[in-house]
């Protein structure tokens, strides 16, 4: 089974929000973040984009990162689109033939990647929800890069930017993650300003 890898990229955006109305407020980027130019650059390095999207592979994936990056393979880790194979099918059958798609498990997913092999693609791994990413890292997954591209509004969740919505638990995982070197961002597509959970951490901390 192919291997892949990992790398940095995307935003997260933390706030308080008004659940009933679901209005978001917005923090601005900082002027020392960087542009998305470095995010090609880091790319060229580890050739792996890691990114938390709640649609897993949908019209955002296709028409705006896998061009933007030069990706050549998408890896979905996900334990319902594992144990489905016709979820599985029809993700297969929404990507150009060109793509190369894996389904993996989570677990499955974190025994079978072993950071450094690579074979020269350039991959998409895909996360549903922010759990199954801190999990996978502490299974043995390190990456040192996160994208925060979507993530559904549930009644629990404060509104981090129009796409992104987090629980305590989500932002306590991250926070974990953060902690131990990775880098997290928030950036729904490549044309998006990136916004680094660090800094918007600080900003509400204050």
């Amino acid at each position: 089974m192919s291997a892949v890898q990992a790398n940095r990229h995307g935003a997260v955006l933390i706030i308080p929000v008004d659940n009933e109305n679901r209005a978001c407020a917005v923090i601005e980027k900082d002027s020392e973040t960087s542009s998305g130019d470095w995010l090609l650059l880091n790319l060229n390095m580890d050739e792996t984009f890691v990114r938390i999207d709640n649609r897993l592979v949908h019209g955002q994936i296709l028409e705006g990162w896998v061009p933007f990056l030069g990706v050549s393979r998408i890896v979905v880790v996900d334990d319902e689109v594992a144990g489905d194979i016709f979820r599985e099918t029809v993700i297969k059958m929404a990507v150009p033939y060109d793509i190369e798609v894996i389904v993996f498990s989570v677990d499955e997913f974190a025994c079978d990647y072993h950071y450094g092999d690579n074979d020269g693609k350039r991959a998409i791994i895909l996360f549903q929800n922010i759990a199954d990413a801190h999990r996978a890292y502490r299974l043995g997954f390190r990456f040192g890069e996160l994208n925060i591209g979507n993530i559904h509004f549930e009644s629990d969740r404060v509104c981090c930017s129009s796409s992104i919505y987090l629980n305590r638990k989500d932002i306590a995982d991250l926070e974990f993650l953060a902690g131990e070197g990775v880098h997290i961002e928030l950036r729904s597509v490549p044309r998006d300003r990136p916004v680094e959970f660090i800094s918007v951490m600080k900003k509400i901390d204050s």
